[in-house]
């Protein structure tokens, strides 16, 4: 794995992320409400082809789909006991799809198995994560990418078993609020700077709405960290039609206008969650270099 310096000497110039995953492969046809990581084992070429059109469009990081891969998560399915190799399967899938982009695998929160908020429940997150972060090194990731993460205690719980699995960089972002407050009321910048100190390569948010917003919400965050920002929203607000699969409002063009603003404004780690498409990405790149 990259060291934390090794990557912010990388991301110093700006490097572009890679887009959504869950709602993209929902429109070739998974299933709402699988298990993501599961259907893609079983079913590997609608993402080995979304993520080639990523690197094609410019995208120099991409997510593994690993996103709820944790043995609490994969216990559901009966798969827990192979947490660690459907970890490194799916990294390598991701590695398969664009050797030339670094890997990184991609962890979050575990609020819909518990309170992760409470700090009774810290052992065995940081179990959890434990089992998640050796599978991804096994499976060669070039870093790691914590997101969507909702409480400070899952960044830690995350940061001390990086630590104890001997992980290098790893990127932390959270869901906020536009006024650039954590969904549990807390200063978000505060948080950040908190994980800086403690080692984290870059920080940021991720599944927020890119709007007029989102640049401010970079703004802010530079008064509190000097480490590289990682600005990853949403096309927009999303709007459930007939099929049921969320359609986001913002086009690629749109989008292409507010990563410009974030990177003018500090953001350095620069893609798309929900709703964003290779198009997006494309777009977004030509727009920033």
């Amino acid at each position: 794995m990259l060291s934390r310096e090794q990557f912010q000497s990388l991301a110093e110039n700006g490097l572009i992320l890679d887009g959504a995953t869950g709602t993209n492969l929902q429109k070739v046809g998974m299933p709402k409400g699988c298990c993501t990581e599961q259907w893609i084992l079983e079913n590997p070429q609608p993402l080995l082809e979304l993520q080639g059109q990523y690197a094609a469009c410019g995208s120099q990081v991409l997510y593994a789909p690993t996103f709820q891969a944790q043995p609490i998560a994969l216990e559901r399915i009966g798969m827990a006991q192979q947490t660690e190799s459907v970890n490194a399967r799916l990294v390598a899938l991701t590695r398969q799809a664009a050797p030339g982009c670094l890997v990184a695998g991609d962890i979050t929160t575990l609020a819909a198995f518990l309170e992760s908020w409470d700090m009774d429940n810290f052992d065995l997150m940081v179990e959890n994560y434990r089992r998640q972060i050796r599978g991804l090194i096994d499976g060669g990731a070039d870093l790691l990418a914590a997101e969507t993460l909702l409480y400070p205690q899952e960044a830690e719980a995350i940061l001390t078993a990086a630590e104890l699995e001997g992980a290098g960089a790893c990127l932390y972002t959270f869901t906020m609020q536009s006024d650039g407050s954590l969904f549990s009321g807390m200063d978000a910048g505060s948080v950040l700077h908190e994980l800086e100190l403690s080692g984290a390569a870059a920080v940021g948010f991720n599944c927020v709405a890119a709007d007029m917003m989102t640049p401010y919400l970079v703004s802010k965050l530079r008064r509190y960290v000097r480490c590289p920002i990682v600005c990853k929203p949403n096309a927009g607000e999303p709007v459930v039609g007939d099929s049921g699969i969320p359609e986001y409002s913002l086009g690629a063009e749109g989008f292409a206008e507010v990563m410009k603003q974030c990177y003018d404004n500090g953001a350095r780690l620069l893609g798309g969650c929900c709703g964003t498409t290779p198009r997006h990405i494309l777009k977004a790149k030509e727009a920033i270099f």
